[in-house]
Parts: C-alpha cells; structure tokens; sequence
C-alpha cells in the first residue's frame, strides 16, 4: 500500500494512467503505424470469424482408398498444418479428397508452395547391392547462406524399390521435429530430431549398419532434401541429422519428413481464398455486443459501490485495452470460442473487484477508517481472488498444452484475460482507489457501508436443492433418450461433429456476405432444418454452402430453389459429403486435457485448503453445472458444434471459481470462531457474506453474454444461449451446493487422528 499518498502523487498516478488507457486504445484503434499495425483490425482471426486459403487434395492412384489411410493421412496433415494455425481444419469430403483450410492467410500459391506435394518420401542408400551409384552430387553453400543439395538421381523409385536401394520410407517415421542443444565445445546446434516406428527402428538399424561412413539420402517430391553421412550405426529407434541448418532450415526439413509419411499420396485438385464461417455480421455485432456490455457492467458498479465503481470501470477498460493490444503482441488467433475465453475473464476481472469492494465494506462497518478498511479488504480478498484465478489457469493452461484447434485458442485468450484481470484487479483497480482517496474522496459514503445480514440457512434446504438438481440432470438424460430414439442422436450434433454435406453454387452474379446472410440462407435453413454455414470464395461469384447430412430430397429441394429463385444452372450446383471437423481425436484430446485440468485442480485446492473434501466438492458442483447445461442442449436442441466444447469449457472455468470464493470463506471463519460456533452455522454464516459477490459477479457476466445474445447472429446466439443458463447454474451450484457437499463430506468423513491423537 502506498503510505500517506499525496494529493498531487494521487494527481500524478490518475493521470498517468489515464494517458495509458488513451495510448494503448488509440493503438488498438489506429495502431502503431499508417498500415494499422497492432490494431484491432490486425488481429489474426480464424475462419469463422475471416475465412483463409482452402486447398482441395485428391488421393492418387486410388478410386476407393481404405479408410483407415484416409484417417491416418488425415491426422498427419493436421500436425502439418497446425504449423500455419492451430485453428486450421483438415476433413474428408467425398471418398478420396482431403480438405485443409487454414485462417489468417490469403495467399493459396505460397501456402501450396511451402507446403509441398504430399506423399511418399523415401530413405535411399548411396550404393545398390552391386556396388553401383544410386546418385551422385554433392551438397553446397549458396551466396544466400542456404544449403543445396546438388545431386541427381540415377534411376527410378521403382528401380530402386526392386533392388532394395530404398531402405525406409515415411510411413517409418513415427515423428521428426526440430532442437538445439549444447555440444561438447558449448556451441549452439541445430539438429533434427527423428523417432522410428516400432517397425522402421529395424529397418533404420539394419540401413545405417550397412551405409557407416557413406550417405542415407533423403528424397522427397523428386527433390533430395537431405544426404546425411552415415556416422555408426543407430539403433533404438532414434536418430538425430546435423548440419550447418538454421533453425528455420530444420523445421522446414523435419515438417518435410513429417508429411512425407503419409500413407497416400496426394495431387491438388483446386485452391481457393475462402470467407467467413459466421458472416460479415458476427465480428460487428460480437464488437456491439461488447461495447453495449462493457457499458452497463459500468453502470451498474458504480451505482452499486460508488467511487470504487468507478476505479473498477477505469480498470474494466485498460483490462480491455490491453487484452486487444496483447491478442496482436501474441500472434493470437482469435475465435468464436477465443471470444468466450475472453467474456469469461471479464467476468473474472469485474468477480476480483467484487470480492475486494465487500471486503472494504465490511471493514467500514467494523468501525475502522477508509484508508485502513481499503488496505486490509484488499488483503483479505487476495486469497479468494488467488485461489479462484489459479484454478482457472491451472485448467487454461492444460487445455492449451494438451488440446488442440480451437481449443487451444481458448486456452490462450483465456490464460491472457487471467493474467490481465489479475494485474488490473489488485493493482491497477487498487493505485486508482488510493488516488482517488488521496485527490479528497475519503469519506464512508463515497464506498458504502456493509448491512449486518441475518445469516440465511441454507443448509437447511440443501435436500430441495439436491432434489431439484437431481430432476433436472435425470430429466436430460431422459431427453437424450427421447431424442436418441427419434433422430437416432443424443444431442443435435452439427456437421462438426458428425459431417455434413458441402453445397457449391456458382451464381450468375456475385453476392456480398450481408445479402447471402439476408436473402439465401433462410432458404437453405428452411429446407435443410438446421444452421448453414455459408463461405463465400474471393474473387468469384462461387459460395459453399455446408450444412448438416442432407437425403436425396433435400439436395433436390435445394437444387429446385437454386434454379427458380436465383436462376442458377444445374451444373452449378455440386454437393459432396465431408466428413466432420472435430475429429475423434480432437474429442479425445479435449476430453483427457479436461480430466488432467480437474487432476491439477484437486492437487491446488489440496494443497491450498489442506482438505481433499474442497476439492471433491468444488468437483462435483462443477459437474452438475456441466451436465444441467447438457441436458438443456437436449431439451432445446441447440445445435452442437466446435462451440459447444467451448462452451463447457467456460462453464467449468466460471464455476470454479465462483465455489472457491465460497471456500475461501469458509476456511477463514473456521480459522477465526473455532469450535466456537457450529459447522453448519460457519457454512451457513460464509455463503450468505458472499452471497452478494456470488449474485453481482453472475449478473455481470450474464449481462456480456446476453448483449452477444440479443445481437449476434445465429451462431453466437446458439452458443450464448447455453451459456447464460450455465452461468445461472454456475452461481446457483456455488450458493445452493458447493457449500453443502462440503459439510456432507465433511461430517460423514471424518477427519484421520493426528499423530499426537494416536
């Protein structure tokens, strides 16, 4: 705390502040530049949000290739193209082709360059097994400072397969990657790093035994991408290529290698620039929606805590500001689900001002002086606001090292807005109130004064509450039933999940995004029964259509409207089906980073509360908010697609920490009284004085997401609507059950004797 502020440090502080949020948003409006570098606008964003380069590839040689090559193939170029986006999709569409569409991009020729031909990539040892060349060059620097292969080779593949020449190929090659380590004279070197399969660990022995002191070339795409020298053998399963690489030289040759162990081989088909997934409309309106919810959170904390109302909107605005700025400091690419990310850590941001305002006032209404009461709320609100932040990251941070795609872009924003909601919460929002008390704001009424509340007893309704929370998770599972035996789904799954068909309309003009918006897709959702996510293609009058499976009928009825309504001509018109976005492994990844992130959680809180029971606890409300919210999708059969993972997520995020404040509270008093008072009473005692952070913090939050809500298109509304309920659920389990599955656990699992007590 700074100790007898001045009036004209206080003065000094404000002002230096101020000029902050100025600088740092006209930097997010204008940027650091004429070309708007670090603007708002200069945000990556992803292709639901801007469209990127779409690239059709179709399997060679192969009619009907095996599904099993088709799904390997297609997780490998996932890994491959993850390296221009973790937001790019890779699905089938039809039998033999593979789409990859990747944000952020807009240049297909450069993408198709740097990425290469994908196939077959082949080791080849320098001598067949008569002594004779298999080629011959030599290995160069350039004026550039790049290394050149120089080597021409002097027979076919097929040749060189049939005399045994080729020793591996990339199917061999489990992973390669790029590292740097020390060597023995401290020098820096760039390497690649190889894995073998099981089976290519063999191969590669016996290869390398037989090529010692002679080249194991590397040949790719009718290019010889790298013609090591052959040191020893190697066995295990493990290899490393040095050379004089850069660090840019031995990711591009471990990326080669790595897709060039793809099981098919693959010629492009067609290239393309791509539109959004959302439409024009949903950046404007998500914008719209922020700004309309930024502005009535404000409203509303400074009618309810005055001066510190105030303090909290200042920070509420650099926090958002500097979100913007770092989104483009980080190469960020932002989202749908990015975006949730970071309507949650607002929420977080306005929870941490909360916390310390009630805090504050307490104290006041202890009889102590502002200055004092501000020093001391602010230290008692650290715990919760410590403990409810690192629990979030713990599951951020996990979801952004194990899962992938989109998810990892919510990992990210999410990490960032914690991070930023914590500066601005405890320091900035804290310089603010001090400066403003030190310019003359010093009296109790400018912060308010907190009421003696009767302590409700809400233990001892928690057999309703129970009841209630039963009926409502039976009854989704009840609907899942129901819709399990009439559609054959559990839940509306959407074409990320389950596939769909893609319709290509060449039109006879071009239409802009807002009229495709306005005039064809109701059409199209009228006759498919579900959300169409419609792409325009740059510089064409071509769009793509994707939307749920559609039947023989409905393709037809499709056509038919096509033709009469907008005078398309029948050979315009091309439906193919393609296979889901999400993958299984996707699903996996999420899934087990999710299991890791309530692991990590558990620890925390064991190690913060010194009682599992917390943990379990706060576990078992979150998973009641996770599975009421799945049982509205049920109900209501909202559509199920990438948002809804991140929809979940942030329910766990936002229920999390709304039961750790809960905690945190209850281990105080349980410090402070003692036996004195009765178990029950404390829980009572502690949910009813945060009860009023628990309401505020849920209304704020509800308030962002019901702005996206009421403006944003179809796809926002479809995810805003389920999140709203679980943000109602989220305070509703952290009042009405956190607290009572503690004290349950608590009274019927009894404390182990200390070693003195034995």
């Amino acid at each position: 705390m700074i100790k007898d502020m001045t009036k004209k440090k206080g003065i000094a502080i404000l002002l230096v502040i101020f000029l902050a949020l100025v600088a740092v948003t006209w930097i997010d409006f204008k940027g650091i530049d004429d070309y708007g570098t670090y603007s708002a606008s200069d945000i990556t964003l992803g292709l639901d949000l801007a469209g990127g380069v779409s690239i059709t590839y179709q399997v060679v040689g192969e009619e009907d290739p095996d599904a099993t090559d088709m799904s390997d193939t297609i997780g490998k170029l996932k890994q491959r193209v993850y390296k221009y986006s973790s937001e790019a999709l890779v699905y089938q569409e039809g039998a033999d082709r593979i789409c990859i569409e990747i944000p952020g991009v807009s240049d297909a020729n450069a993408v198709l360059e740097e990425l290469g031909k994908p196939g077959q990539l082949y080791f080849i040892s320098q001598y067949d097994s008569e002594g004779n060349e298999n080629y011959s060059g030599s290995t160069s620097m350039g004026v550039d400072g790049k290394v050149y292969n120089n080597y021409t080779l002097h027979k076919t593949i097929k040749e060189l397969q049939e005399d045994g020449s080729v020793k591996l190929v990339g199917t061999d090659v489990k992973h390669a990657r790029a590292v740097s380590y020390q060597d023995a004279m401290q020098n820096i070197v760039i390497a690649v790093d190889l894995e073998l399969t099981e089976e290519g660990a063999d191969k590669f022995a016996k290869a390398t035994a037989e090529a010692v002191g002679k080249t194991l070339a590397i040949y790719y795409d009718g290019t010889f991408v790298c013609v090591p020298r052959v040191e020893q053998e190697m066995t295990g399963g493990q290899a490393q290529i040095t050379g004089n690489y850069t660090w840019e030289e031995a990711e591009k040759l471990a990326s080669t290698i790595r897709i060039g162990g793809l099981k098919l081989e693959l010629e492009e088909l067609h290239s393309k620039v791509v539109g959004a997934q959302l439409g024009s409309d949903a950046i404007r309106t998500s914008l719209l929606a922020g700004v309309i919810g930024l502005l009535a959170i404000a409203i509303f904390m400074i009618a309810v805590y005055h001066i510190s109302g105030v303090a909290a909107t200042i920070a509420l605005l650099l926090y958002t500001a500097l979100t913007v700025f770092l989104l483009n400091g980080f190469d960020m690419t932002l989202t749908l689900p990015g975006i949730a990310g970071i309507i949650l850590s607002i929420g977080m941001a306005v929870d941490a001002n909360v916390i310390i305002f009630a805090r504050i006032r307490e104290e006041i209404a202890t009889g102590k002086t502002v200055k004092s009461s501000m020093a001391i709320g602010f230290k008692k609100a650290f715990s919760a606001i410590l403990d409810g932040n690192v629990t979030t990251l713990l599951a951020a941070a996990v979801l952004w090292i194990f899962g992938s795609g989109s998810i990892r872009g919510f990992a990210q924003t999410l990490v960032l807005g914690i991070v930023l909601s914590m500066f601005t919460a405890l320091i900035v929002t804290r310089l603010i109130m001090e400066s403003l008390y030190a310019i003359g704001f010093k009296k109790e009424k400018w912060y308010g004064v907190a009421k003696e509340r009767k302590v409700i007893n809400f233990l001892s309704k928690r057999v309703w509450f129970g009841a209630i929370s039963l009926v409502l998770i039976i009854g989704g599972f009840v609907m899942m039933g129901v819709n399990k035996a009439a559609t054959g789904d559990v839940l509306n799954f959407s074409l990320d999940f389950k596939g769909g068909t893609a319709t290509t309309v060449t039109f006879n003009e071009a239409y802009s995004l807002s009229e495709i918006e306005r005039q064809i897709i109701p059409m199209f959702e009228e006759v498919t029964g579900s959300a169409v996510q419609p792409q325009p293609v740059q510089g064409t009058n071509e769009v793509v259509f994707k939307s749920n499976s559609l039947n023989m009928e409905q393709r037809e009825n499709i056509e038919n409207m096509l033709i009469q309504e907008f005078g398309v001509a029948p050979e315009q018109i091309i439906s193919e089906t393609i296979s889901s976005t999400i993958s299984s492994e996707m699903r996996n990844e999420t899934i087990l980073a999710v299991v890791i992130a309530i692991i990590c959680m558990l620890i925390y809180i064991r190690l913060r509360f010194k009682d599992l029971r917390f943990g379990a606890a706060g576990v078992l409300a979150l998973l009641h908010d996770v599975l009421v919210v799945l049982a509205f999708y049920a109900a209501a059969r909202i559509s199920v697609g990438s948002t809804f993972i991140a929809c979940m997520l942030t329910i766990v995020g936002y229920s999390i920490n709304a039961t750790i404040v809960i905690f945190d509270r209850i281990r105080e008093n349980r410090e402070m009284v003692g036996n004195k008072e009765s178990l029950e009473f404390i829980v009572n005692k502690s949910i009813t004085q945060t009860l009023s952070r628990s309401l505020f913090t849920s209304v704020t939050t509800f308030i962002m997401v019901a702005a996206l809500y009421i403006l944003g298109v179809t796809a926002i509304r479809e995810f805003a609507l389920p999140l709203m309920v679980g943000i109602v659920c989220g305070a509703y389990s952290s009042v009405c059950l956190a607290g009572a599955l503690w004290y349950l656990f608590k009274t019927k699992i009894k404390d182990r004797p200390s070693k003195e007590e034995e």
